[in-house]
């Protein structure tokens, strides 16, 4: 498998120094307690904001201990880097891309309409993004001048780097209730790498899983029941759904099972926060499936109405907690992207975007969904240094499809679905 050229664009390492002078807006309190705040710009990507925190006016160099925080990431397909760099233009020019950072006093929000903290200055990065395609680059490190000399003039700490991130590219060939294929998709070349069997778990916790093959069902079986629970639930609930990832020698690679119903609340037609529903993403492992991951969904309130989600790895000793990877928010009707991404500190941060898309496992891996009622074809993101094997991939493929299908699992009970996602059995009603 080739991959697709992507480049990882940083910001980080954020401190201020500012003269005793340069007061926060509306306060007297000293800027070591009350930190600035900044918004970071590059082209039409969204805006992205991060605390700066202040060090003391005589400090020369970047205290050793803030040396991998990371304030923002951009993540560049190919498209992106031409768009940004003038090739995809016919009246291309040799401007290069900048990054602009605004810097603020004061803490970030508003008030009656009005930003809350004060401009200190404005800082533009030139990036020369081609040449990141083959090797890192850093495009500023130190400390830069901010702000007027005649309100004094504020230090601003920054590294501005980026380096290639190659991914493997995969998309589905119509929604995970169809059981389709999966594509690899490298530029305009499209090759089929798996086949997905959308399924319904039927009957009692002891009959056998038609999703998953025989010589797996029986070890299935127990993961299937430590981790969730397949018992009958009153009321409105959807349950049992299950999709299998084979190669294209028809080999299952792994698997993702609802483990746990999506149940409407009582006295609402809704799956809330306190009663998610939850499936187990599986791989094959000595002749039988193993635990991977762990995703829960539910149903938001309020004007958003977004599907909340909460993604977990399961570490190999059954006695260590699970390691959470993501816990954010996805819109039901704009869909958007589900991004998995830790950051210089070791912290997860998940962030969704206009369409849809899923995790990895460390620098991210990134999955686009549909908008509910809307089909669409998910497309999943994995960086080169998460796939060994087939299996690292279609684990991700097989969490994408999870997601995805969790969109129609949370959508409100006063709502139809789609007749691939009923058993046989409501059909007949």
């Amino acid at each position: 498998m080739d991959p697709c050229p992507f480049v990882r664009l940083t910001v980080g390492n954020l401190a201020i120094k500012t003269p005793v002078a340069a007061k926060p807006a509306r306060s007297a309190v000293h800027p070591s307690s009350s930190p600035c705040f900044c918004t970071i710009k590059l082209n039409n990507f969204p805006l992205q904001n991060a605390v700066v925190p202040y060090i003391l006016p005589e400090t020369t160099q970047f205290p050793d201990g803030n040396s991998q925080t990371l304030a923002a990431t951009f993540h560049l397909s190919k498209p992106d880097l031409d768009r940004l760099t003038g090739k995809s233009s016919l009246f291309s020019t040799s401007k290069r891309p900048q990054l602009k950072i605004s810097v603020y006093s004061g803490r970030r929000g508003a008030t009656c309409g009005l930003s809350s903290g004060r401009l200190l200055g404005k800082i533009s990065v030139p990036l020369d993004l081609a040449a990141a395609e083959s090797r890192a680059v850093v495009f500023h490190s130190g400390w830069i001048n901010v702000g007027k000399e005649t309100k004094g003039v504020a230090q601003f700490h920054l590294i501005v780097k980026a380096e290639p991130e190659p991914r493997f590219v995969f998309e589905f060939d119509g929604e995970p209730e169809c059981s389709p294929q999966v594509f690899q998709i490298r530029g305009s070349i499209r090759q089929p790498v798996f086949t997905c069997k959308f399924s319904f778990r039927t009957g009692d916790r002891n009959q056998r899983s038609r999703s998953l093959p025989p010589e797996h069902s029986s070890g299935a079986r127990g993961w299937l029941t430590s981790f969730g629970s397949e018992r009958e639930r009153p009321g409105k609930e959807r349950k049992g759904w299950s999709i299998t990832i084979h190669d294209l020698s028809g080999s299952p690679v792994a698997a993702a099972s609802m483990v746990t119903p999506f149940v409407a609340s009582p006295g609402s037609d809704r799956v809330s926060r306190s009663n998610p529903g939850c499936w187990l993403i599986l791989r094959p492992g000595d002749g039988t499936w193993k635990p991977w991951g762990r995703l829960e969904a539910w149903r938001e309130r309020g004007a958003g109405d977004g599907l909340g989600y909460r993604f977990e790895l399961i570490p190999d000793s059954a006695a260590a907690a699970g390691i959470v990877l993501a816990e954010s928010t996805l819109s039901c009707s704009k869909g958007g992207k589900f991004v998995i991404d830790l950051n210089g500190n070791g912290t997860p941060t998940g962030t969704p975007k206009k369409r849809r898309r899923v995790p990895g496992v460390q620098p991210p891996e990134q999955r686009r969904f549909r908008r509910e009622g809307k089909t669409a074809a998910p497309q999943v993101e994995v960086s080169v240094q998460h796939v060994s094997c087939t299996e690292d991939a279609a684990a991700f493929v097989a969490l994408s499809a999870a997601l995805d299908l969790s969109i129609d699992a949370c959508r409100l009970f006063s709502h139809k679905l789609r007749k691939e996602l009923c058993p046989p059995q409501d059909l007949l009603f």
